[in-house]
């Protein structure tokens, strides 16, 4: 199970209840959605029941359970459900299951309820609120995830419609990938909280989720940068800045890719602030492409080095990775669009070859240099980028 572009939604909701129904030991779970069309709950998910089948007896609003935990959007702990007048039986004759007691949380996304999440029949004991924390950090997840889906979903025919174009619209892929770095960065968070919070096969599939947001985290990455390739002309807003705190954010804002390749971040900067004056978020993401290089092409368990040092009236900047090295005749031609060093693992490693070329124009834009070194196969690559200091105030 993966949540690559997380096109397929069902496979994703239902990894998400069987999560949620072993994570509370009961004998179901199950995802309502809301139809915004006829004003209704709609079962997407359940354990060991079909969706279609469970489709067929829409939920009320009001005067159902589910509708209630939907309208308040407050989690609901009942232990004894035959006794609630507000228990709506025809789910359950319908695909003759009794429900005996039951949990359900809403799933909510930037203030907006967009389904339900119910656990059903706990095996030992009563549902309590530890059980109602758990579950709706796996609804938040599932909230999440299904509106990142559908931004996806949008993105993708939004890119079909303009393949007949000789011109991407820049200005909707930074919009869509600005959009769903927010909630993407939300699923890798509670992925990482439910990986180390469960054991034995959660953690597994928790992990595999973790591991497939980031290859989405890399995707979104390439669409900023193809945005910024296909614009007429970059636009700079430069200000005074510490080149600390460019290396910091952009190494904050890959650090979770490298987690998960077991790689850490080491940093050589001295105290004193190296001040520049440059684009912040431009450079940052210049910046941003040299660690997801270096990450890509190091293998797990390395070091990755980020260093700065005041150079004369420059500062020099560098990422040093551990990979497999860059051939000399390639030092070059590495950092033009669409080129990728030719490697037996090149297809694993994924990206577009248009990282490097970005970054190169962006330092150049702003009267800076880059360039690579390599010894050679085996031996790792370092980046160097050379950027004036600011003058003094």
């Amino acid at each position: 199970m993966t949540l690559n572009s997380t096109l397929d939604l069902n496979d994703l909701l239902e990894m998400i209840v069987s999560t949620a129904a072993d994570l509370l030991n009961c004998e179901a779970a199950s995802i309502l959605l809301y139809d915004e069309r006829n004003p209704r709950l709609y079962f997407a998910a359940a354990t060991g029941s079909s969706p279609a089948q469970l489709a067929e007896t829409p939920v009320p609003i009001d005067g159902s359970l589910a509708g209630t935990i939907f309208r308040t959007s407050q989690p609901l702990i009942l232990n004894d459900v035959a006794h609630d007048p507000r228990h709506y039986s025809l789910v359950s004759e319908h695909i003759q299951f009794k429900v005996k007691s039951l949990l359900g949380v809403p799933m909510s996304i930037r203030e907006r309820t967009v389904g339900v999440l119910e656990a059903v029949n706990k095996r030992a004991g009563r549902f309590d609120e530890r059980d109602a924390a758990l579950l709706s950090v796996t609804a938040a997840h599932a909230a999440i995830a299904i509106d990142n889906t559908r931004l996806l979903q949008a993105t993708k025919r939004a890119l079909q419609q303009v393949r007949e174009s000789d011109r991407l619209k820049s200005s909707f892929l930074s919009l869509a990938s600005h959009e769903l770095r927010t909630p993407l960065g939300i699923i890798i968070g509670y992925s990482t909280f439910l990986r180390e919070d469960v054991g034995g096969v959660n953690s597994s599939r928790a992990g595999q989720v973790l591991s497939a947001a980031m290859k989405m985290r890399s995707l979104l990455d390439e669409m900023n940068n193809l945005a910024m390739l296909k614009s007429d002309e970059m636009v700079l807003k430069p200000q005074r800045v510490s080149l600390q705190e460019i290396l910091t954010a952009a190494a904050d804002g890959i650090r979770e890719f490298a987690a998960a390749r077991d790689q850490k971040l080491a940093f050589v900067l001295p105290e004193e602030p190296i001040t520049v004056n440059l684009d912040l978020h431009k450079t940052i993401l210049a910046f941003t492409n040299l660690l997801d290089n270096a990450i890509r092409f190091s293998p797990p368990g390395c070091e990755i080095t980020v260093g700065a040092v005041p150079n004369g009236e420059e500062a020099l900047a560098w990422v040093r990775d551990r990979g497999r090295g860059i051939p000399r005749d390639q030092l070059q031609k590495i950092f033009e669009e669409f080129h990728q060093v030719e490697t037996a693992d090149a297809s694993q490693r994924g990206g577009m070859g248009i990282g490097l070329s970005i970054t190169k124009g962006i330092i150049e834009a702003q009267e800076g240099e880059i360039w690579a070194e390599s010894e050679g196969e085996g031996a790792g690559a370092i980046f160097k980028v050379l950027l004036p200091l600011a003058s003094s105030p």
